[in-house]
């Protein structure tokens, strides 16, 4: 059940238009990326990107932070995440 509306919630938030009137800060922006990320591929892994390539760290980053978090977990938090912004911001995901 929670993997279908992560899977919802997902496409919604990606499917908001980059001009539209609410959009995620650049800090929700990694902290969903780093719950996706944890959701769909578990614990951080690989080289941390180095620091010429700041967008990587910061994403890496982000995803790091969720070490250890189960899947299912990782879902519910993104999801709760995705969805108290949706309210604050009067956007249907």
């Amino acid at each position: 059940m929670i993997q279908q509306r992560f899977d919802e919630v997902v496409a919604r938030i990606k499917a908001l238009p980059p001009e539209g009137q609410a959009q995620p800060s650049n800090e929700l922006k990694l902290r969903l990326y780093g719950l996706f990320r944890q959701a769909r591929d578990g614990d951080a892994h690989g080289e941390k990107p180095g620091v010429f390539d700041l967008v990587g760290k910061f994403k890496y980053d982000a995803w790091s932070k969720n070490q250890g978090v189960a899947k299912d977990e990782a879902m519910r938090q993104y999801v709760a995440l995705a969805e108290g912004f949706a309210r604050e911001n009067g956007v249907e995901i």
